[in-house]
């Protein structure tokens, strides 16, 4: 039996390409995950691997989404393999149980988490730097400027935060935040 596996690290991330991808190769079964790589702990995929027996064959469209370390790929790779499961992951090939498959699966392997650690050292280094500017700010940008929020502030004096909200479009929740740091700023 074929079993697929999909990943994104995200909620926010969509699965639709890797499970169009799996179903093209003829998975029967596909096990899904919006969890982060760099934890052991992937639910689904512990399924999947508790499941599959000998035989069956292990789909994934990227080595990635299969393990981010190369110590945790080469293990479970071992592990399958002793049990006599087969893996395919679709942009490097099917992945034998030969001294030269492991080989290459190894150094993928190594390829796959040095990539993944030179993303993480380039957003540090991003972030190190932004971080030196005046206006940095950690998180999302805010939706909404100053002089928008100065404005429904002023509103919340002749109007209720209902119609404040509606005429603004700032929630009230955002309100209330924006209202209590600029009673904390005023306070020092």
């Amino acid at each position: 039996m074929k079993y697929g596996y999909a990943r994104v690290s995200t909620l926010a991330q969509d699965l639709t390409a890797q499970i169009e991808e799996l179903k093209r190769e003829g998975c029967e079964v596909i096990y899904e995950d919006k969890f982060t790589g760099t934890k052991a702990d992937r639910p689904k995929f512990m399924e999947v691997l508790a499941l599959i027996q000998k035989g069956d064959t292990l789909v994934v469209t990227k080595l990635d989404r299969f393990a981010r370390s190369t110590i945790d790929a080469i293990q479970t790779v071992k592990t399958l393999f002793e049990r006599g499961v087969k893996i395919h992951i679709l942009n490097m090939g099917l992945v034998e149980d030969t001294p030269t498959g492991r080989l290459i699966f190894s150094v993928m392997s190594a390829f796959a988490e040095f990539e993944r650690d030179m993303i993480v050292e380039r957003t540090q280094e991003g972030k190190a730097i932004a971080r030196q500017r005046d206006d940095f700010r950690e998180g999302r940008p805010r939706k909404h400027s100053k002089q928008q929020v100065k404005h429904a502030l002023q509103l919340l004096v002749e109007h209720s935060y209902k119609e404040v909200e509606e005429m603004t479009g700032i929630s009230k929740r955002t309100l209330i935040r924006r209202k209590q740091e600029l009673e904390a700023s005023q306070q020092i």
